[in-house]
């Protein structure tokens, strides 16, 4: 398993390590996990690898792996030294490499992917509804969605020729959960939200815990072929900011570009083109496939996203905190008209 120094990718193979259908879990990363992660780890064979290197190769090939989860695709959350140019080398050139070394391992059996629905881009000529055959109507601005096309380019070429490897790519959602750690989850948190005017996008999230079960079952059954993975229904922006329990700041759709900025700059949030894309446009795909092939149906997007407000509580400017302000300027503003009534 690729990217165990991540939150993501060290549990996922903690839990494979506790699974007694599978008899050894090797962890590859560029970087050791430390602090909470390493825990997660134990029982745990861990490797530091770069996967651009030719060493992972000989890892596979020597230690008769049968099955690859490759988790290591750095997301439009995660931050990389060296900006943008050194991202998308790990990302591709370090996809194509590790597929290259899949392609020389005699015992591979099985080739799991962590993708993303940024790969269908987001534009107002997007359709209601994306299913896993349907094509981007316009190619992600992004890096991240771009990094994704490419990757799946490259995995579709593997499937070509190995096709004895059972080959499962899951396209997820943005996660949502208290742990998660995302830009999506810092987005939520602030006091004040920046929007676009006009626009109240329709979205869809994953529940982290889900993800977790959908990449489990992924590695440890045979599920070959591409889903989409997320929560059934749609919250849009507006509601999921009320759920939230914050306060929605419209601006034209340049001037969220400018906020975004400002934000980076400031350290307060760092959004990518592929996130300020999914404010404007939304985006929406169908799970039939999942539940179907997987036998298992993520908690509804509404469901994962209650339960992260639950669990985040945002600090002294909960929703409850929230409300009770709004209902204190109701009753305000309702004694002003009664006493100019009164007064009349």
């Amino acid at each position: 398993m690729t990217g165990v120094a991540r939150h993501l990718g060290a549990q996922v193979a903690g839990r494979l390590a506790a699974d007694p259908r599978v008899e050894r879990v090797i962890g590859v990363d560029v970087t050791a996990p430390s602090g909470e992660l390493a825990r997660l780890l134990a029982g745990v064979e861990l490797h530091r690898v770069d996967l651009r290197h030719p060493e992972i190769a000989r890892l596979l090939g020597d230690e008769g792996v049968e099955a690859v989860a490759h988790l290591a695709i750095t997301t439009a959350v995660d931050s990389q030294p060296g900006g943008r140019g050194a991202t998308k080398e790990l990302n591709v050139i370090g996809t194509m490499q590790l597929l290259a070394a899949c392609q020389q391992a005699p015992e591979l059996r099985k080739l799991v992917v962590r993708s993303s629905t940024a790969a269908y881009g987001a534009s107002f000529r997007d359709p209601a509804v994306f299913t896993e055959d349907t094509e981007p109507r316009e190619s992600p601005r992004g890096g991240f969605g771009r990094d994704v096309l490419d990757v799946e380019g490259y995995v579709r070429g593997f499937r070509r020729r190995c096709p004895d490897v059972v080959a499962t790519v899951l396209r997820f959602a943005p996660f949502i959960g208290e742990r998660t750690g995302t830009r999506l989850n810092r987005y939520f948190s602030l006091p004040v939200v920046p929007t676009v005017l006009g626009r109240d996008p329709r979205l869809q999230f994953i529940h982290a815990d889900d993800a977790l079960e959908v990449l489990h079952r992924a590695i440890v059954e045979p599920h070959p072929g591409t889903y989409n993975v997320a929560g059934a229904g749609v919250l849009t922006l507006s509601q999921a900011i009320r759920r939230a329990g914050r306060v929605a700041l419209p601006v034209v759709e340049p001037g969220l570009s400018a906020v975004a900025g400002f934000a980076k700059t400031s350290g307060v949030l760092d959004f990518s083109l592929d996130q300020l894309d999914l404010f404007v446009h939304g985006r929406v795909v169908d799970t039939t496939r999942l539940v179907r092939e997987f036998g298992f149906e993520p908690r509804p997007t509404a469901v994962a996203f209650d339960d992260f407000v639950r669990g985040a509580g945002f600090g002294p400017l909960g929703p409850g905190r929230v409300r009770a302000a709004e209902q204190s300027i109701l009753d305000s503003i309702r004694r002003i008209r009664e006493a100019v009534e009164g007064e009349r």
